[in-house]
This record gives C-alpha cells, sequence and structure tokens, in this order.
C-alpha cells in the first residue's frame, strides 16, 4: 500500500510559479511512474504530466514549457513546478502512482493524492 500526501497548493496571480509536492509512503518509490492530473469545476481530470522510474517526463501540450515534472527518490517525493501560471489553470490538482510502464496519461493509477487547491487570479 501506497500513500500519497500532496502540499503546496494556494492563490497566485498570473504568471506566477507555485511548487506542489507529493510524498509518497513506502520503499518502492523509485520504481514507480508517477502522473500528475488536474480538475477544474465541471470538467474531467486531465492529463499535466508524468515522470517514470528513469526520470523521463511527459507533459500536455497545455503545459508544456511551463511545468517542470521532477522526483526526489531519496525523499520518496514528486514535484511539479509550474511557472507563468494562467488563469485557465485554475483546478485541483492530483498526483498519482503506481508501477505502470506505459499509458502515463491514463487515470487508472493505483494510488492517488487527496488533491492540493490551486488558484491563478487574472
Amino acid at each position: 500500500q501506497v500513500q500519497l500526501v500532496e502540499s503546496g497548493g494556494g492563490l497566485v496571480q498570473a504568471g506566477g510559479s507555485l511548487r506542489l509536492s507529493c510524498a509518497a509512503s513506502g520503499r518502492t518509490f523509485s520504481s514507480y511512474a508517477m502522473g500528475w492530473f488536474r480538475q477544474a469545476p465541471g470538467k474531467e481530470r486531465e492529463f499535466v504530466g508524468a515522470i517514470v522510474w528513469s526520470g523521463k517526463t511527459y507533459y500536455a501540450d497545455v503545459v508544456k514549457g511551463r511545468f517542470t515534472i521532477s522526483r526526489d527518490n531519496a525523499r520518496n517525493t514528486g514535484y511539479l513546478q509550474m511557472n507563468s501560471l494562467k488563469p485557465e489553470d485554475t483546478a485541483v490538482y492530483y498526483c498519482a502512482a503506481d508501477r505502470r510502464t506505459s499509458d502515463y496519461g491514463s487515470t487508472r493509477y493505483e494510488y492517488w493524492g487527496q488533491g492540493a487547491q490551486v488558484t491563478v487570479s487574472s
């Protein structure tokens, strides 16, 4: 069993930055893929990006060049650095993890964080 705890959400002005953290319990975090998703009110949960065990990253086109995903396996923690934020980035952001080796954009991850609200004002 893996538990994911998110932190770092908040309110920021357009053009600003925020960093979300996702701390994982368990000793096998380094072998897990971690995905980041977001869900705005009235919309479906959408893929933001993912990082696999090797450190390779994938991003949705809407955040590419603005968001950066990283991980620190020694700390069992993943990060989502969000720069140049826009009002349309406002959503609840979720981290997710499991041992998958493909289909990183699917929402069928086994473990999920509790979500972190990110609000970007114009």
